[in-house]
């Protein structure tokens, strides 16, 4: 940087005050000069020895402090999501910073900051003048004893070390004063200067000089001119009082102040500042939301969020996840798919709104990868619960969004059906399925060898007898019952487990033993929710490999170093061939005659297969709707403000009265407004056709699908 020689203006006291000040600063300054060069052993006298020995007691260097950055969040294709941050900042080298804006910060802050040391003398001995006049213990600090200060705050953690760090005495100045000079010995001035705009607060929630340009004038660093230069140069002093967002005209005048010391010192013409300080602030703000709130998929976010916060690759503990997440500048890749999400966001909305005694909850999640695509609910997120908002997190299991999760009706029975095929069952075997059927106790085992109580069972939809395909695809609630007792209860329980369904037993929820082992197991009296049961049917798409649903492929640093990298984690949980005759089964919904058909179960240019899902009571409707490529689960479930079950029936949902609560009925279009926006997007596969049945059984015989998928 040029030399610079320009007299300053002082502040004028009485000559008489100034001349008593001048010999009181003499005597302080011999005692600083002796601390900062001279052994304690040669300093003389009480007063002096003694600040010298509590000068020279301090640490000469300043631990490393990793300054607080944001951690930006990236959709499936690299694009920023959503961002988390304690402190919004993106470092910068200093030559991705704009000429002008290094010299209005110079120019304003420490216009010799490339003559002097760690120490600026005729500053400081100034200031000590003025202060010793005034009664403070302010100013003259060069840069770098400016970001000593920034450093020691921002290693504060608490209050305490806070005020230590920016207590107007001193003991503070000369502690800053240790710390510069050993500082410049390690850095030289262009990193300090540096470091000096990365850690500087530029107010209204931007820290660091990238991101204050990014958020005031939407532009990067580097091509800051002079009018945007002299305006953020201009804020440090005082981030709360100059912020332009805050206050535009102490902005504006300390603006014109910072343009007319970059012309006192000759960085540029007075003409030219006289223009400049005739003209507007001219900002274009642009805001980087903290956190999920308002971005497109709020509830993905909150799910990417608490999902990392268990990972062991961000750290120890959850505290120190967070604080990697919040302050360690990370990049985190997530599976997350904005085309996808929009049309989730679309079809609940336009289903339940947000105040309705209801909850609309959607999953997409790809088949073969676990990948999670996109995450949509009905009530917004937020804390004003008289507009419908919640943070609960109704679309992922209870321990990454606090909520219970809702019954999820006749979606179990595919369950059922699954565990008996892979049992061996012949799907074309005919069994008897009455209107009503009485299971007396002793009928089913649980996994413990107890027995259940006896269960009544009747039917809504139809009766007689009937096979698989019919029994399934209707939801015949006898004809399943009967075949879980055929199959074996902790069979079916464990086949639910095994793709991903968490199935309570023995165990005190909300204050009560809840055991789901139970007869009515198949028809869906457990608690899930949209995630969970989309990763189960993505099984069957993905002919018996079940994989664990994960948001997030990488984290790494802002360098680019890798943190973690996620792969899918996938087991294989049925013969393929019972997915595949699980799928043929369930297109059936989908074709004409089915559920499904009216719901452009037809139109959709793949084949797709799907169950309906509806509670005994009305309190919970579900569509699960699938395709090779993406499984999208549907819910909507009657609940109170506080998200607790209740009926649908008799409620308004989406401005229509429910006079009787069925999954085809209002799940169903949910489903396919979503799948209607998507399906476009995705690769289009068919299923895998079942082997052909070579007979058809009336009996109890049962297939060997190993022996049978070789013919």
């Amino acid at each position: 940087m040029p030399q610079r020689s320009t007299r300053l203006d002082d502040r004028r006291a009485p000559a008489i005050v100034r001349v008593l000040a001048m010999l009181l600063v003499a005597a302080l300054a011999g005692v600083l000069v002796a601390a900062l060069v001279l052994p304690a052993a040669l300093v003389t006298g009480l007063s002096a020895r003694n600040v010298a020995d509590g000068f020279s007691a301090l640490p000469q260097e300043l631990g490393d402090t990793a300054v607080p950055r944001r951690t930006t969040v990236l959709d499936a294709r690299g694009k920023p999501m959503a961002y988390f941050w304690k402190e919004n900042r993106t470092l910068v080298d200093l030559d991705e910073v704009s000429e002008p804006m290094k010299t209005a910060i110079l120019d304003i802050e420490d216009y010799r900051f490339y003559q002097h040391g760690a120490i600026d003398w005729k500053g400081t001995l100034r200031a000590f003048i003025t202060n010793s006049v005034e009664g403070s213990a302010q100013g003259g600090s060069s840069i770098t004893q400016q970001l000593i200060k920034l450093k020691l705050v921002t290693a504060a953690d608490t209050p305490a070390e806070v005020e230590a760090a920016t207590e107007p005495t001193y003991s503070r100045k000369l502690r800053e004063l240790r710390y510069a000079m050993a500082y410049e010995q390690s850095h030289n001035k262009d990193q300090i200067l540096g470091d000096y705009l990365n850690l500087a607060y530029f107010g209204d929630l931007a820290y660091g000089i990238e991101t204050a340009a990014q958020h005031y004038f939407s532009v990067p660093a580097a091509e800051l001119n002079v009018l945007q230069a002299a305006t953020l140069a201009g804020i440090v002093k005082n981030p709360t009082q100059y912020a332009p967002t805050l206050n535009a005209g102490d902005a504006l005048a300390r603006r014109n102040l910072v343009l007319g010391r970059m012309a006192q010192l000759g960085d540029i013409s007075q003409r030219k500042a006289n223009r400049l300080s005739r003209r507007n602030l001219n900002l274009d703000v642009s805001r980087d939301a903290n956190g999920c709130v308002t971005t497109v998929g709020p509830f993905f976010c909150s799910y990417v969020r608490a999902w990392l916060l268990q990972r062991p690759e961000l750290g120890p503990n959850p505290t120190a996840r967070a604080a990697a997440l919040d302050t360690g500048g990370l990049v985190v890749s997530t599976t997350f798919r904005p085309a996808f999400q929009r049309a989730a966001n679309r079809a609940v909305t336009g289903r339940v709104d947000p105040t309705d005694l209801a909850i609309g909850g959607m999953a997409m999640l790809e088949p073969g990868t676990g990948k999670v695509r996109a995450l949509a609910q009905s009530r917004p997120m937020g804390d004003d619960k008289a507009a419908g908002e919640t943070y609960l997190n109704y679309t992922v299991p209870s321990a990454l969004g606090d909520a219970n999760g809702f019954q999820a009706g006749s979606t179990f029975k595919a369950f059922t059906a699954a565990t008996a095929l892979q049992e061996g069952f012949n799907p074309r075997r005919k069994i008897l399925a009455p209107q009503e059927l009485v299971l007396p106790e002793g009928t089913f085992t649980n996994c413990d060898g107890l027995e259940p109580a006896e269960w009544e069972v009747g039917n809504s939809t139809t009766s007689g007898t009937m096979d698989l395909y019919t029994g399934l695809s209707k939801s015949v609630n006898t004809f399943m019952a009967k075949l879980e007792a055929q199959t074996g209860l902790c069979k079916v329980v464990s086949m639910a487990r095994s793709l991903g369904i968490y199935v309570p037993h023995n165990v005190v929820i909300d204050g009560r033993l809840v055991d789901d082992e139970v007869g009515p197991f198949t028809l869906g009296v457990t608690n899930t929710e949209p995630l969970s049961m989309a990763a189960a049917y993505a099984t069957f798409a993905a002919r018996g490999e079940y994989c664990e649903p994960y948001p997030v492929r990488s984290v790494s640093t802002a360098e680019g170093d890798t943190v973690a990298t996620f792969e899918p984690q996938c087991e294989q949980k049925m013969d393929g061939v019972v997915a595949d005759r699980m799928n043929d089964i369930l297109r059936q919904l989908q074709e004409p005659g089915g559920f499904g058909y009216d719901l452009g179960g037809t139109g959709l240019p793949v084949p797709s297969a799907a169950k309906t899902g509806t509670t005994q009571n009305g309190r919970s409707v579900w569509y699960m709707g699938y395709t090779p490529d993406l499984v999208t689960s549907a819910m909507i479930a009657g609940a109170n403000r506080d998200g607790q079950p209740r009926t649908l029936v008799g409620k308004v949902v989406g401005g229509d009265l429910v006079a009787t609560a069925s999954g085809s009925q209002f799940a169903g279009p949910m489903w396919a407004a979503a799948m209607d926006d998507v399906v476009g997007k995705l690769p289009g596969r068919g299923f895998k056709a079942p082997p052909k049945l070579l007979r058809v059984f009336t009996g109890g015989e049962q297939y060997d699908y190993a022996q049978l998928a070789s013919r």
